[in-house]
């Protein structure tokens, strides 16, 4: 039985990169970047208008000139004009290029207009340079602007389309299943026997990883068979980069799981951690490299497998890097016996001064899944100690 850390570095260490592929920039949110994507040009590419208002040569205010003669526009997306007369000045809008023969940019809130003349208001002093962002001062062409590995948000999407792309190069998103295991589990929708309860996990399960893969996750429910578990799982397996079981991985006479998969041909990297809840978990891989992870049944258990090492997993898959958990501060001492780690759940408050803390909201039972409504996530208290004070800092699992 492991402990946590030693789980998380064999499932790290045991994760395949998913293939690359090119899609357009709208299929790329989310995804992670397979490329570096260095500036095509400087940015911005000319000197760049700042403010609605007058261009002007700075010297002719320095020598005492008020009042200029307006002697054109110069629009966003027009071809620079230039400043022949050093006494005159040019009407700017935001975005514009400065005209040549301007260093200076003067708000329209600073200038009255009489006729064909703009006059600056009484006292005002404009500086040299100021309301220009000037040509290049983002970055030069050819600087890096991301690297591979890079989680591609709206701002990494934006600065994509601003070197000119309309496609890149990103890893392909997994292709998750999700198996639920037991007799006792009927879908939602269906009517249940009295000894029989709906399932949840899978529903559960695919919320959660709805944003990290393209497509929904598929889902079934598998009954205490071996001979369909080892049918069912196999077809699954073909379709799949990683497979989420949840139900039949214990020591029980009808769990099943770590002999089919065995049989199906997925290595067995551990089973069992130092954890409650969550403690029977197993992880393996597959013959074509998938990820296999056999969650325990109990929906709490599942749940909080699901966050701690699944999701991260499927960072690993992508390419990105090892995340840090945030950390929050216990609002309330805590006392936990077991030589287990814990996964508390917790709800979230912040002070007048910012700093988080959990309130602990320790479930009935691992079966006790309708608790978790109202928290925000689990904490992770360390195997080595019992006892929690209040202010103890820890990491913090956010639910998806």
């Amino acid at each position: 039985m492991l402990d946590i850390t030693e789980a998380e570095s064999l499932i790290r260490e045991n994760a395949c990169i998913a293939d690359e592929v090119r899609c357009s920039l709208g299929e790329a949110v989310g995804a992670v970047l397979r490329e570096d994507v260095a500036a095509d040009r400087d940015q911005p590419p000319m000197d760049r208008v700042m403010m609605d208002g007058i261009a002007i040569r700075h010297q002719s205010w320095l020598a005492g000139q008020r009042a200029f003669s307006i002697l054109g526009v110069q629009a966003a997306g027009q071809e620079p004009k230039s400043l022949e007369d050093p006494l005159g000045c040019i009407e700017v809008m935001t975005g514009a290029s400065l005209p040549a023969g301007c260093d200076c940019v003067i708000p329209v809130e600073r200038v009255s207009r009489k006729q064909d003349r703009a006059l600056l208001e009484h006292g005002y002093q404009p500086e040299i340079h100021q309301f220009v962002h000037p040509r290049g001062s983002d970055y030069a062409a050819g600087a890096m602007l991301l690297r591979a590995g890079t989680l591609l948000r709206s701002p990494e999407i934006a600065v994509l389309a601003a070197t000119g792309r309309d496609q890149v190069l990103v890893t392909r998103r997994p292709r998750v299943s999700i198996i639920s295991t037991g007799d006792e589990l009927v879908s939602p929708g269906q009517v249940p026997a009295s000894h029989q309860i709906y399932s949840s996990n899978d529903v559960a399960m695919a919320a959660a990883l709805a944003r990290f893969i393209d497509s929904p996750a598929r889902t079934l429910h598998v009954p205490d068979d071996p001979a369909k578990l080892t049918h069912d799982i196999g077809q699954e397996m073909e379709l799949s980069d990683l497979l989420v079981l949840s139900g039949g991985v214990s020591m029980g006479k009808f769990d099943f799981l770590p002999r089919v998969l065995g049989e199906l041909g997925v290595r067995q990297v551990f089973h069992k951690i130092r954890q409650r809840p969550g403690k029977p978990m197993w992880f393996g891989v597959g013959p074509a490299g998938q990820s296999v992870f056999a969650l325990p049944g109990n929906p709490v258990s599942a749940l909080t497998c699901l966050h701690r090492y699944v999701l991260p997993a499927i960072r690993n898959t992508t390419g990105m890097q090892p995340a840090a958990p945030p950390t929050a501060r216990l609002a309330t001492a805590f006392d936990f016996a077991a030589d287990l780690a814990c996964f508390l759940p917790v709800k979230i408050r912040y002070d007048s001064t910012g700093v988080v803390s959990a309130e602990p909201r320790p479930t009935n039972t691992s079966g006790d899944f309708s608790s978790l409504t109202g928290t925000d996530g689990f904490l992770e208290l360390i195997r080595t100690q019992q006892h929690f004070p209040s202010g103890w800092t820890a990491d913090f699992y956010p639910w998806l």
